[in-house]
């Protein structure tokens, strides 16, 4: 069985781990990663150099410049993308793809293979975010796709109704919870001869994505949460850049000159997977945007605040603290999380930590009958 991979990013890649190691185990399976996007891209961080650290061979490594600053860019990058798929599309023949998630690369690459009647397994699928412009990509993604591999059975639930049907809708629970049951965490010395951080030190995992729905507030959130983040100087603060996402450049803008000039805080563009679990394991809480507060913190659990409308209709855990982004409002979200005592059931929303066994049970009884 001959197995594509479609990667864009350091977070659909840490996501895959599990998946892409049971793949390359098996004699029976033939796997080809594609990565693009930003994995390519210098100025966030080279990501596709991971995935060959990690052993994996590069079939396809497309590289796109993108500035993504703008509506304008994001669709001159749309479109390149799906030019430069349909080379890769029309020069192979996979049994089965998979696409991961929700972003507008992902939608195109998985756009450009309709024509090719590429099978496609969308992983994630169902999930909502009515702040960002990813939710219309996600559905779409969906109506594209052949299997569906969701997370909760709340989001196969939205699956059969986006698609208007049940075939091939998986609940196989996340990815990510397998990849940390299956993963040796770094030690705090191990971490810090590496990253140069020490975790011994009360630390804040701030991560903060443009929110791509009402974009033009993106300034004045950012400027509200460098308030509160400067309010916040008894902690470490550790900022992990955000996605290429419009207005994304004015965002890594901000937060890199409050990092230059704030002496507990620490930025990094890309942990890789086990750096970025050990510091969601070792943090006092996470605070930002990113889905990643909604998945692998429940797992450990970790108190999160998250803020603003880009993860809106998302599941939430008792973990989770929302508010608006107001300086104000994040700080005494902060103050509430960290005086909040939380269980370990959080973790059993997403699942036993055995999704790659059941998606390769799955295509084996798709493909082979076995």
């Amino acid at each position: 069985m001959k197995i594509g991979v479609l990667t864009s990013s350091r977070a659909d890649y840490s996501i895959y781990l599990p998946l892409l190691k049971a793949i390359a185990a098996r004699t029976d399976m033939a796997l080809e990663i594609i990565a693009f996007g930003t994995h390519t891209l210098a100025n966030y961080g080279s990501t596709v150099n991971a995935i060959k650290v990690d052993g994996f061979n590069v079939t396809h490594e497309i590289s796109i410049e993108q500035n993504a600053n703008s509506p304008a860019d994001i669709a001159s990058s749309m479109g390149k993308i799906m030019c430069e798929f349909a080379n890769i599309w029309a020069q192979s023949n996979y049994d089965i793809v998979f696409a991961l998630g929700d972003r507008f690369e992902m939608f195109a690459a998985v756009s450009a293979s309709v024509p090719f009647n590429v099978k496609i397994a969308h992983i994630h699928g169902g999930e909502t975010t009515l702040g960002a412009i990813d939710n219309c990509f996600r559905h779409s993604i969906s109506l594209m796709a052949t299997l569906h591999f969701v997370t909760t059975t709340n989001y196969q639930q939205r699956v059969i109704e986006v698609i208007g049907s049940s075939t091939n809708v998986h609940c196989v629970g996340a990815l990510s919870y397998e990849n940390i049951t299956s993963t040796s965490l770094l030690t705090h010395q191990q971490f810090e001869e590496k990253f140069g951080i020490d975790l011994t030190i009360p630390s804040l995992l701030v991560t903060f994505h443009p929110e791509t729905v009402g974009y033009v507030k993106n300034e004045y959130y950012v400027n509200e949460l460098i308030a509160a983040l400067t309010e916040l100087s008894n902690y470490q603060i550790i900022i992990t850049m955000p996605n290429a996402d419009t207005t994304g450049n004015l965002v890594r803008q901000k937060l890199t000159s409050y990092i230059a000039n704030a002496s507990n805080a620490v930025g990094v563009e890309s942990f890789g997977t086990i750096g970025y679990l050990t510091c969601v394991k070792h943090c006092v809480l996470m605070l930002g945007n990113t889905s990643s507060g909604f998945v692998e913190a429940a797992y450990f659990p970790k108190m999160v605040v998250n803020i603003g409308n880009r993860q809106t209709g998302r599941i939430l855990t008792p973990n989770i603290v929302t508010t608006n982004i107001t300086s104000t409002e994040i700080l005494t979200a902060v103050h509430t999380a960290i005086n909040t005592k939380i269980t370990n059931d959080v973790a059993s929303v997403y699942g036993n930590g055995t999704s790659s066994r059941q998606i390769i049970d799955i295509l084996l009884k798709e493909y082979t009958n076995d």
